[in-house]
């Protein structure tokens, strides 16, 4: 056993393979800042050039990329505002305020830094769990898979803080959307609305773009500032990041553990764990105030994991040949194309590959934390930038991510309807992550609950590991509640009626209503009737889920309007307007893509708005016109790529 450990740590160590896992490290860092690209589509850029390399290289080529993308995405999350992947999307709600107060240096050192320990701590615990794993990975159920979905959906009792009612409701939006297309049970198609682009139901990267990063454009074009508010301070930025992440240490053990845990799991891993570690955070806080506002532990908590829930989709994808993510299930094409197939054989004849695929992914974690190290002071200074410079060639980032997901023209239709919610989610403070949790789990919690019911019956709820994670929920629902009326009791001990009258104008600032709310509480109520005239007439099997949904955002919105109703709001001016000419801009944008082609709309679009709203110099805006067209078409070409081509691309870009 130790010559095996020993002859595997020499074949990392060697110089081919050290300068293949650096060219991985640099292909994934790349794909990691480009916003919707992900883990997929990096992997499916380096499988060609895999026939014919030894598989010890080829292997560290690959590990090196799926190391250090949940690293390199974070540079879009916090600067940006954009999920670089669906395994970062809850890094960018306290990052991405961290980078408009001027602290975006502090929030990419402490990122990275927490990143780099969770992918050593997962490359440690997918050491130990390439030897016991089986046995425990096998004995998950349909059933327990449930629950754990269950898990994660009842962390929105824990991030829409006093908005439970807003938080339900959003959650029922996700969890109806999540459930459009064909019902896993029957076949039956819900939802669809007769349009073909619904039948597959909704891509995650569009909607994570359209409930994020759409609403954040919009929102700091209206302000026409810079990202940050105040200039960035990078040396001071730098160490208090590694102070953060010393100060949270405990924090950042527990989220990579837990991470690296669920990545085992198959389907479970990437936004789900991600979500549940920040939710993880947010009731472990004693202070819970700054979460969404800016606080460290928000960008710590879903870094520590994802790193570590990339290890974590290794133990399936080797032992099982059963890929526990995305991007695990084309590293599981890789594995094949270099004659290596996954499963026991993996540990009884090729450990000393198994065992360079740990190495190497501890080593790349190492090698894509010290890169972005070095590359967080300068890119940090993107956010004094005028946001009206960077806000074209953002948009049209988003676009091109968008229009990845499925390739149709639908991605970027779906892109502004999504993203019309999501204006309206942010203006009125209702919870986005909420709705985002409700649509990543739904496929997941009903494909889980038919094959429970189907082959166990009742008796699936009945086993010892659904009821240790019914307990779980029950202690992630309750604790909060009992934590909070406890701290309340003792702060009347101490402090009389002093306190009580201090809590009251609390109360009071709660109990006001806006006219977003009101359209938002109307538009869910006749979205539900609606919804349910549609699933009506379906079969039992596929049409419960929806009801579900269906049921928990009407009764959520409806228990919103009774609180108002008790509550006498006050009534808080909510206006819009600016925000809603944007989105208007943007829908026509999109809309000329359609006519005109995507190349010539985005140069055109760059173009003119480089020079009419940020008032650059025409050689200034020209410039990043012309680089953005090299970009689209040199991704078209690496990824062959069509786009929309309206009636110019084919005749300036054929």
């Amino acid at each position: 056993m130790l010559d095996i450990l020993l002859s595997s740590l020499g074949q990392v160590f060697t110089l081919s393979h050290l300068l293949y896992m650096m060219l991985g490290v640099i292909v994934g860092l790349i794909v990691g800042i480009i916003p919707g690209l992900g883990g997929i589509a990096g992997m499916s850029l380096l499988l060609p050039f895999l026939y014919g390399m030894d598989p010890s290289v080829a292997l560290g080529m690959l590990m090196g990329l799926v190391a250090v993308i949940p690293t390199g995405d974070t540079f879009a999350s916090v600067l940006l505002g954009i999920p670089g992947s669906s395994a970062s999307q809850a890094t960018v709600i306290d990052g991405f305020s961290l980078a408009k107060r001027g602290q975006a240096a502090r929030a990419l050192s402490s990122a990275f830094l927490s990143s780099m320990i969770g992918g050593l701590i997962g490359a440690v615990v997918l050491t130990g769990f390439i030897l016991i794993a089986r046995p425990l990975v096998l004995s998950f159920s349909s059933s327990e898979l449930f629950m754990l979905t269950l898990l994660g959906l009842s962390m929105v009792a824990v991030l829409s803080g006093r908005d439970l009612f807003k938080g339900l409701a959003a959650c029922g939006l996700g969890l109806l959307v999540g459930a459009t297309g064909m019902a896993p049970a029957t076949g039956e198609f819900r939802l669809n609305y007769g349009l073909d682009y619904l039948y597959d139901g909704l891509p995650l990267v569009v909607v994570g773009l359209g409930i994020f990063a759409l609403p954040e454009i919009i929102d700091l074009l209206a302000q026409r500032g810079a990202i940050a508010g105040e200039p960035c301070r990078l040396g001071a930025g730098w160490r208090q990041g590694f102070r953060d992440v010393r100060r949270e240490r405990g924090l950042v053990a527990r989220c990579a553990g837990f991470g690296s845990l669920i990545g085992t799991i198959p389907g479970l891993a990437g936004s789900v764990v991600d979500w549940m570690t920040y939710g993880h955070a947010v009731q472990s806080a004693k202070d819970k105030s700054e979460f969404g506002k800016g606080d460290i532990r928000g960008v710590i908590a879903p870094e520590s994991a994802n790193n570590a829930c990339a290890c974590g989709a290794m133990v399936p994808t080797l032992l099982f040949g059963v890929p526990g993510s995305g991007s695990a299930a084309v590293f599981l094409g890789g594995l094949l194309l270099l004659g290596l197939q996954p499963g026991v054989g993996m540990i009884e004849t090729h450990l000393d590959l198994t065992y360079t695929i740990i190495w190497s992914l501890a080593l790349a974690n190492i090698l894509g934390a010290g890169l972005c190290l070095g590359l967080a002071g300068p890119v940090a200074g993107l956010t004094r930038v005028r946001f009206t410079i960077l806000a074209p060639l953002i948009t049209v980032l988003i676009l091109f991510a968008a229009y990845q997901a499925t390739r149709s023209t639908g991605d970027l239709i779906a892109l502004a309807a999504v993203g019309a919610v999501g204006v309206l989610f942010k203006k009125a403070a209702w919870s986005r992550p909420a709705f985002l949790i409700g649509f990543v789990l739904a496929p997941g919690a009903e494909t889980y609950f038919y094959q429970a019911v189907q082959f166990q019956g009742s008796a699936a709820f009945a086993r010892p590991g659904v009821l240790i994670i019914g307990a779980l929920i029950l202690a992630v629902l309750f604790i909060p509640v009992l934590k909070s009326l406890w701290q309340q009791r003792r702060q009347t001990k101490e402090g009389g009626g002093t306190d009580a009258k201090a809590a009251a104008p609390v109360d009071k600032e709660q109990a006001r209503l806006g006219g977003v709310d009101v359209l938002l509480l109307g538009g869910l109520l006749g979205l539900a009737a609606f919804a349910w005239s549609d699933v009506a007439g379906l079969s039992l099997l596929g049409s419960v889920f929806p009801k579900l949904a269906i049921a928990i955002m009407a009764l959520g919105s409806l228990a919103e309007i009774a609180r108002h109703a008790v509550r006498r709001p006050q009534w808080q001016r909510q206006t819009c307007r600016e925000e809603l000419v944007w989105l208007a801009g943007f829908c026509t944008l999109i809309a000329t893509v359609l006519g005109l082609g995507f190349i010539s709309t985005a140069a055109l679009f760059c173009l003119t708005f480089l020079l009419g709203i940020a008032r650059l110099k025409l050689w200034t805006a020209a410039g990043m016109a012309v680089g953005v067209v090299a970009f689209l078409v040199g991704m078209a070409h690496f990824l062959t790529l069509t786009y929309p081509s309206g009636v110019l691309d084919p005749w300036l870009f054929s």
